[in-house]
């Protein structure tokens, strides 16, 4: 037994690991009749990747590149290659991984079960969107493969399918074509959500990568950042060297709270904004800025906390966003990480995947108990009123209900649920 948790460190239960290593041996591994759920990284931020006192099936170890075609950008690998692997190997040839979330810390199959997003979903959509086939081994022993144009239904299950529809050992992916490494980007400082709004629609066309950060405590209606980008072809350049620092320790007490959210952001806002305008920016900074701070998660103490992230329609996304930051400021509560960003306007494949066409909030709040689930009980009232829903990968405390009625497809996800596998979201959101 080994004491797990996952990225938020909200609690640490004791697990039964069986790390997968080969994948000749996976069948025999998985089917042994004790219900588990694979883990890869451990980047998701509440229970989908927990079992708690239950099995955990370690994919890490299924880091193999099995194939990759230069001319067309083809790509096979095992479930548990990183797509920080798949960007080192890809780029110096021309490629790119089209979508990738804001850590490349992630494996290819927690990448395929969380269908995540990046910041250009209304150009390229999310991650499964570009996933050309799928290799499952269920808990009974049977392997079942899947993609677009085989087995659909299977493929929509899977992708967004938060790992219980059986273990992903393989994936074949299309990369997209690039000219280099660089970015050519540009900071624009907003002042409120009518600008926030007015900026994303205007960058929609023009700008492939669109994001902000936005001020959830400043008190003067949502000022921010926004955040837009353009891969772009400047020839050879002097790479920038990588400059990590790491969290060494966790603090007795959250370093995130009332005392230091205000000043922080300020600081935050008033230095980016010194820089706004235009720049040109190596991938690895534009897309995965947390990335160069290792262990961040350490920072807000031993309680650990929450990411909430939502999406809701657009037409309602300006009041709704409105509402949320209303009800964090009377809380008197807030976040250094807050994201604000639009989605286009495509549904995904996936029967249970987060994106849809609308606008989403995200925010990471430290643990303060009930304070921060009774501030997490009046948002989830907007995001339902608004007919959204909430991230499964952030969460951690969804009331059923919400889950329930947020993705409406999820009575014909269960139909291709493998029996085996049960994870702690499953059982508190599923009943299994």
């Amino acid at each position: 037994m080994r004491i797990v948790s996952s990225w938020g460190r909200l609690n640490a239960h004791p697990h039964h690991v069986i790390g997968l290593n080969d994948p000749t041996k996976v069948k025999s591994l998985v089917s042994g009749g004790h219900s588990g759920v694979a883990h890869g990284m451990g980047r998701s931020y509440g229970d989908v990747c927990l079992n708690p006192n239950g099995v955990l099936w370690f994919t890490t170890g299924l880091d193999h590149f099995i194939s990759f075609d230069d001319n067309t950008g083809r790509l096979v690998c095992e479930a548990g290659v990183l797509l920080r692997d798949i960007q080192r190997l890809a780029i110096p040839r021309g490629w790119i991984l089209p979508v990738t979330p804001g850590t490349q810390l992630v494996t290819v199959g927690g990448a395929i079960a969380n269908d995540v997003h990046g910041k250009n979903h209304h150009f390229l959509g999310s991650f499964g969107d570009h996933v050309q086939r799928i290799k499952l081994i269920r808990t009974d022993g049977e392997t079942i493969e899947c993609g677009p144009q085989l087995q659909l239904n299977w493929f929509a299950a899977t992708v967004g399918g938060l790992g219980l529809t059986g273990v992903i050992v393989e994936a074949e992916i299309q990369l997209r074509r690039i000219a280099g490494p660089w970015l050519d980007t540009e900071t624009v400082p907003y002042a409120n959500l009518d600008e926030f709004f007015r900026l994303a629609d205007d960058s929609e066309s023009g700008w492939e990568h669109t994001v902000s950060w936005i001020d959830c405590v400043s008190g003067n209606g949502g000022r921010g950042l926004f955040m837009r980008g353009n891969p772009t072809d400047i020839g050879q350049r002097m790479e920038p060297k990588s400059r990590k620092l790491a969290m060494p320790i966790v603090p007795p007490v959250s370093l995130v709270n009332r005392l230091s959210l205000r000043p922080f952001n300020a600081a935050y806002y008033n230095l980016k904004k010194s820089k706004k305008g235009r720049a040109i920016a190596h991938y690895e900074s534009f897309f995965y800025p947390l990335d160069n701070l290792l262990e961040w998660n350490r920072m807000y103490g031993p309680k650990g906390f929450f990411q909430y992230q939502s999406v809701v329609p657009r037409e309602v996304g300006q009041d709704a966003v409105q509402a949320m930051l209303k009800e964090i400021a009377r809380s008197g509560d807030g976040s250094f990480l807050a994201v604000l960003k639009t989605f286009g306007n495509r549904h995904p494949v996936g029967m249970m995947s987060f994106p849809q066409p609308g606008v989403t909030l995200a925010l990471d709040f430290p643990n303060n108990g009930e304070r921060t689930l009774k501030l997490f009980e009046s948002m989830d009232a907007i995001v339902r009123e608004a007919g959204g829903r909430i991230y499964l990968a952030k969460d951690a405390r969804m009331p059923r209900d919400l889950f329930e009625v947020g993705y409406p497809r999820l009575n014909e996800f269960l139909k291709y649920r493998d029996p085996g596998i049960s994870s702690g979201l499953s059982r508190r959101l599923m009943g299994g």
